[in-house]
This record gives structure tokens, C-alpha cells and sequence, in this order.
């Protein structure tokens, strides 16, 4: 029973060396490999500085034409309204339930014509989802015929 604690003893002491060992060789490598230039550091720094910043800009170009793309495009969707507030509404449609929401300032043209329950049209700007966030604008609510 002594020898198989001593053999596991001794098992645990060598693995301890051995990785004592090879974390200071590993530091001393990374040392060594530092050992550059002020010059080659300064180059290495600004190129991708500038890819990167360049890259940022046509990315933000991308993204900002591409919304007013998606903004632009007039969509309608036609259900019951529901939960009308100073900021939002609901519109229950094809058995699933979407949120406009709005800027209190800026009501939606013939929102105040409707009650709950009415069936309505909503033409809006920007993409709807019934789990992500309405990103775009109310036009108008019209009550359907």
C-alpha cells in the first residue's frame, strides 16, 4: 500500500517539474522572439491600422445604403389592431402577433380612427418580425374594408 502511494507521489512530483520546466522555456522563447526593431514594430502596427479603418468606412458606406434601401421600400400588412398606445400597437395577422412602435410626436396618420379589434392596414417603411424589434416607420393605419 506504501509503494502505490509512492509511486503516485513521485508521478504527481515529476509532472509538477515537467511543467515547471516547460512554462519557463515557453516565457524564455517569447522573449526572445520580441526582440524587434522599433522601426518593424511601428510598421507592422500602422498597416493594419489603416486596412482596418479603410475597411471600417465601406463597411459603414455598405450598411447605411443598404438601409435606406430597405427603408424606401413601402410594404403593407393588413390584421386586427390591438394594444394601441401612446408609443405602439399590434397587429395580429396570419395567426401571429407583430409590434409597430413609433415616436410619441409622431403618430401615424389615421391611427386615432381606429379602436381595438378594428381589422386595419398598416403601410410602414423597414422590415417587421414578431421577435425581433419593428427598425423602420408607420405611415398610415387605415381602417380595411
Amino acid at each position: 500500500m506504501k509503494k502505490k502511494y509512492l509511486a503516485i507521489l513521485s508521478a504527481v512530483a515529476v509532472l509538477a517539474m515537467a511543467t515547471a520546466c516547460s512554462a519557463k522555456s515557453n516565457t524564455e522563447t517569447a522573449a526572445a522572439g520580441t526582440e524587434t526593431t522599433a522601426s518593424q514594430q511601428e510598421e507592422t502596427k500602422e498597416e493594419p491600422q489603416k486596412e482596418t479603418k479603410e475597411t471600417a468606412k465601406e463597411e459603414s458606406a455598405a450598411d447605411k445604403e443598404e438601409n435606406k434601401s430597405t427603408d424606401a421600400e413601402e410594404s403593407t400588412m393588413t390584421g386586427e389592431i390591438s394594444d394601441i398606445k401612446d408609443f405602439m400597437f399590434t397587429i395580429s395577422s396570419d395567426g401571429h402577433d407583430y409590434a409597430f412602435s413609433f415616436d410619441n410626436d409622431k403618430k401615424p396618420e389615421g391611427l386615432a380612427d381606429v379602436k381595438d379589434g378594428d381589422t386595419v392596414t398598416v403601410t410602414y417603411t423597414g422590415t417587421v418580425d414578431e421577435v425581433d424589434a419593428f427598425d423602420g416607420t408607420v405611415l398610415s393605419v387605415k381602417k380595411a374594408k
